[in-house]
């Protein structure tokens, strides 16, 4: 199924996605689930994105916890999987499939490395300002377990959140390194599997006195 030049793929990615994004230096990623618990709330819906702007979805169903092509994808150790804040979608992955997602760029970690200049690092506020391009979010917060009956408001939401990523990642890149805090970002991206571990073992603050 095709629906505004975004594919969308049951179960698992399709071998000509599949090869395409294989191709790529680069994969924007991000997931809908049912809530933000872990474990709790169910995965749905993985949205990917080259940098040419091939975007696919894969709806996820209930119980489902093996996905051939989309696994090898996300343990491609020559690819960069790119989110905004990865720490939750690579938890997802882990949980859902047992995979481990490798390597990461996290724009949200990247931006407020990089953009000191303001508190909003959201997508939403990255992507206008880098691109002039002002995010729909209305679709955030809807049912995503339906998957035979996602709107095109759900998936016009779901196919924006990766489109725009790689470009973040471009230009996010290019600030850290002018501003010398490149090396300190990718420590920071190599943390987020650490912090994984301790959000499904339901760990938190262990950092703080």
């Amino acid at each position: 199924m095709i629906l505004d030049n975004f594919k969308i793929c049951d179960g698992d990615l399709d071998n000509g996605s599949m090869a395409r994004y294989l191709a790529a230096d680069a994969i924007a990623i991000d997931t809908e689930t049912m809530g933000l618990v872990i474990g709790r709330d169910r995965l749905c819906l993985v949205q990917l994105c080259d940098p040419q702007g091939y975007a696919t979805a894969v709806r996820i169903e209930q119980g489902q916890t093996s996905a051939p092509n989309l696994q090898r994808l996300l343990e491609a150790e020559e690819i960069t999987k790119v989110f905004h804040f990865a720490r939750f979608d690579v938890a997802q992955f882990r949980y859902t499939f047992g995979v481990e997602t490798t390597p990461i760029f996290c724009t949200k970690i990247a931006s407020k490395l990089a953009r000191t200049y303001t508190s909003n690092h959201g997508l939403k506020s990255l992507v206008l300002e880098f691109t002039g391009t002002e995010l729909d979010k209305s679709a955030q917060s809807s049912d995503w377990g339906d998957l035979d009956r996602l709107s095109e408001q759900q998936l016009s939401y779901a196919a924006n959140d990766v489109r725009y990523l790689i470009d973040a990642q471009t230009k996010l890149t290019e600030m850290l390194k002018r501003e010398n805090r490149w090396e300190l970002a990718q420590k920071c991206f190599k943390c987020i599997p650490v912090f994984v571990d301790l959000d499904l073992m339901r760990y938190s603050n262990i950092f703080e006195h």
